[in-house]
């Protein structure tokens, strides 16, 4: 690194990393695992992981966002966009917090409240990769990627496993809401002081920035199979992971500190592992066979929550299934990850 600049852009890098990961667990596992603790059903409980659905969809209205800026525009165009969003998601969070699911609609404001928080999320993180590509010179484009996936993995355990147990230990989970709320103020002041990109590509019209996208896009040959491809490779893996924490606490009767401990903290490490494997296999082999091969893999290590649900469970046979099926996760994820670039 050539000058303090380059140190306060990477600072920020790892910041914005760990704001951007930081809601992901709140609109989905955390947030299933209190539901389940105040006895949801679990068919409610399946219906309300669609509430992810924005993160899937953000290329939809990723163009809009790229296109314009805030009307009093008082941080600058992408930094605006940053702040205006966490300031969103800390005032959602601070909601689910007083929510509760017990009373009569209190499951429907959560879900409200949980789709528009995955909306905001969704929606920062088109803006800080935007961010981060004007940021950063091309020297520094490995580095800040590092950077800021560390920040978005730090801030996974943060609102999974560390969550969970401050829930079963100490806070409860309206506190542990009330608390992530608390950070993601922090996290707006310190994206306001965030350094704008001197140079942001605007496209001229709506058109440009909307439109001709996807029409280049299904110009391409073989557009429609490749976009089946990104739909459906991880469809299986994602159905799954949609109810683990439900049926690890309510089916085979674990605590949320020891989901929390095993399956967000372990489980993590699982994740990070098998993406390097992966990323290694890939180098040897055709990304076709590892796709494969990968795809395969991750369909087997989902059969251990059968193992799971047929036998007596405890801590090492749920550590044994929750990482065999993390690193499969992590290799698929490296494929699918180089299928899309």
């Amino acid at each position: 690194m050539e000058n303090k600049k380059d140190l306060k852009i990477l600072s920020m890098t790892l910041i914005l990393g760990f704001a951007s990961g930081l809601p992901l667990a709140l609109s989905s596992g955390t947030l299933q695992a209190w539901l389940t603790i105040e006895g949801v059903d679990l068919k409610t409980l399946g219906w309300l992981s669609l509430v992810g659905l924005p993160y899937t969809y953000k290329f939809v209205w990723a163009p809009v966002i790229d296109r314009y800026r805030l009307p009093f525009n008082l941080a600058g165009r992408r930094r605006g966009w940053m702040v205006f969003f966490l300031l969103g998601m800390a005032f959602l969070l601070l909601l689910i917090s007083q929510t509760n699911p017990k009373e009569e609609f209190g499951i429907l404001h959560i879900a409200a409240l949980a789709l528009l928080l995955a909306f905001f999320s969704a929606s920062f993180d088109v803006v800080f990769d935007a961010w981060r590509a004007e940021s950063l010179s091309k020297r520094l484009l490995g580095l800040g990627a590092a950077w800021s996936v560390i920040g978005y993995r730090v801030a996974m355990l943060t609102s999974g496993g560390l969550a969970l147990m401050l829930a079963d230990f100490y806070l409860g989970f309206d506190g542990v809401y009330k608390l992530l709320a608390l950070i993601c103020l922090v996290l707006s002041i310190l994206a306001f002081f965030s350094p704008e990109p001197k140079k942001t590509n605007t496209p001229p019209t709506l058109m440009k920035a909307v439109v001709e996208p996807f029409k280049e896009f299904f110009s391409r040959n073989g557009a429609v199979t490749v976009l089946i491809t990104i739909i459906m490779y991880k469809f299986g893996d994602a159905f799954t992971a949609s109810l683990s924490t439900a049926f690890l606490i309510r089916g085979a009767g674990f605590s949320p500190a020891e989901v929390g401990a095993v399956s967000k903290g372990a489980g993590l490490i699982a994740i990070l592992i098998g993406g390097l494997l992966g990323g290694l296999i890939l180098t040897k082999f055709s990304l076709l066979k590892c796709l494969l091969f990968f795809g395969i893999l991750q369909a087997i290590t989902n059969l251990g929550f059968l193992w799971l649900a047929s036998y007596e469970a405890n801590i090492t046979s749920m550590a044994i299934v929750i990482i065999l099926e993390n690193l499969a996760g992590g290799m698929g994820t490296a494929a699918f990850v180089a299928l899309l670039m």
